[in-house]
């Protein structure tokens, strides 16, 4: 594992099983795991964005699991998916605030000329390469067509 996420992940993971750190060893193996299937899977080692990649779809799972664990009743395993998903966000990237995503988004939308709700798709397209891993598709849509649904009805007024 050639990338500086990996090799923190191996340390840790080592250092884990040492102080006998149960659920973050369990953690840590798994997402080596996932990386070294990923490594076989691209034919090479990952490089950083790969391990990013990896570790977002990882947190995806997480979230998945408590909202459906939530859903369920199942308050003891939420509780150890939320515990796995802080462990795996400390080698994730700081989240961008939200004014910051606004700044990106508005100038995507001048980018793209986009003027109406029924233009999401352009500004995603120009703006999601920009956010790649410091924050989640499904947030920046959510701010995409808020901002391109007040455009349209201030330009309606």
């Amino acid at each position: 594992m050639s990338s500086k996420t990996a090799a923190r992940i191996v340390a840790d993971m080592t250092a884990a099983m040492k102080s006998r750190d149960k659920l973050r060893t369990e953690v840590l193996r798994g997402l080596k795991s996932e990386l070294k299937y990923y490594e076989i899977e691209l034919g090479r080692p990952p490089d950083e964005e790969d391990c990013l990649k990896v570790l977002r779809s990882a947190q995806k799972k997480r979230r998945d699991a408590i909202a459906l664990y939530v859903k369920g009743g199942r308050t003891e395993l939420a509780e150890k998916e939320t515990a796995e998903l802080a462990i795996i966000g400390e080698y994730l990237p700081a989240e961008m605030s939200d004014e910051e995503l606004a700044d990106v988004i508005q100038g995507g939308i001048a980018e793209a000329n986009a003027s109406s709700p029924a233009d999401i798709g352009k500004v995603m397209k120009v703006v999601m390469p920009k956010l790649a891993g410091r924050t989640e598709g499904n947030r920046v849509r959510t701010v995409v067509s808020a901002q391109l649904a007040a455009m349209q009805s201030a330009d309606s007024e």
